[in-house]
């Protein structure tokens, strides 16, 4: 394994300082609108899931990278607040799907459209981090890149 350089170190904080302000800007802005982050993210995962997936709990809790449990209660709490429902499949009664209630269909787009301005504007700096990091890995600097790993679920 290679070891890192000063460089390598920096481009890693200067990506992670880019992410951190995108996030700390979700963050405020999801609690302006009453929400918790990971009610937002949810609601996003069920607005933007990839064609041919559907809005089932498992998958959901892997868009999202948390628990199962976690998931549901997310779920819960948004029901309760009028901004999902459930859903029993056409195809097979057994499934459970989700949507966006109108409710939460008109936070979520008010929220998806500040962000979506927020990156628009924060863009040049976490592609340019982004660029530096990348740079540093094609001199072969950067070490192997690890595996994939579930997120902590307060997420």
């Amino acid at each position: 394994m290679k070891k890192l350089t000063l460089a390598d170190y920096q481009a890693l904080a200067e990506f992670r300082y880019q992410i951190r302000r995108f996030l700390h800007f979700s963050e405020e802005a999801v609690e302006t609108a009453g929400l918790e982050r990971g009610q937002y993210q949810l609601m996003l995962a069920i607005k933007g899931m990839p064609a041919g997936v559907r809005p089932r709990i498992r998958e959901l809790a892997n868009r999202m990278q948390i628990r199962h449990h976690s998931a549901v209660e997310l779920i819960n709490r948004l029901e309760a607040g009028g901004y999902v429902r459930r859903e029993r499949a056409q195809d097979d009664r057994r499934e459970v799907l989700l949507a966006l209630a109108p409710k939460g269909e008109r936070v979520l787009a008010e929220l998806a459209l500040h962000h979506h301005e927020e990156l628009r504007g924060s863009a040049p700096g976490l592609v340019a981090a982004l660029r530096r990091l990348m740079r540093g890995e094609k001199n072969g600097v950067a070490g192997q890149a690890a595996a994939p790993r579930k997120a902590d679920d307060d997420n």
